[in-house]
């Protein structure tokens, strides 16, 4: 009897477990991974206005192609004359995914933006909700 109870006190221990992880979470502890990406000044930012406005029209666009994808949750701007130009947070698995994704926005690509990507997590709720974004009106 005393060989039995150490294996099931871990028997109960791994039950309670498995039965608690599968009670719904509170948002705060359904924190998930997402990528942050701060954007920083290009080495090439020299464009004429008219190519610039039209890097920036395509990198809008790129926004606006990512958000709707559910891969970019949060895009901004920053508003000062800092180094740091705006972020994003993307929702993806990996940062290579991130990194392909950066690769397809026309200001990256014409070097007007650098960027550097850090893991970052927070509750998958409002914003944060996994999955393409729900169309106005539903």
């Amino acid at each position: 009897m005393k060989k039995l109870i150490p294996g099931l006190i871990l028997a109960c221990s791994l039950f309670c477990t498995v039965a608690y992880s599968q009670q719904e979470k509170k948002p705060e502890e359904q924190i998930r991974q997402y990528w942050f990406v701060m954007l920083t000044a290009g080495n090439d930012r020299n464009q004429d206005s008219v190519a610039a406005a039209k890097i920036q029209e395509g990198h809008m666009a790129n926004i606006n192609r990512l958000y709707n994808e559910g891969k970019l949750k949060v895009a901004g701007p920053f508003g000062d004359e800092g180094k740091w130009i705006g972020l994003f947070i993307f929702d993806c698995e990996t940062k290579e995914e991130v990194e392909k994704l950066l690769k397809t926005d026309p200001a990256v690509a014409a070097g007007r933006l650098n960027y550097e990507i850090h893991p970052w997590w927070t509750a998958a709720t409002g914003s944060f909700t996994p999955g393409k974004p729900a169309k106005p009106g539903q």
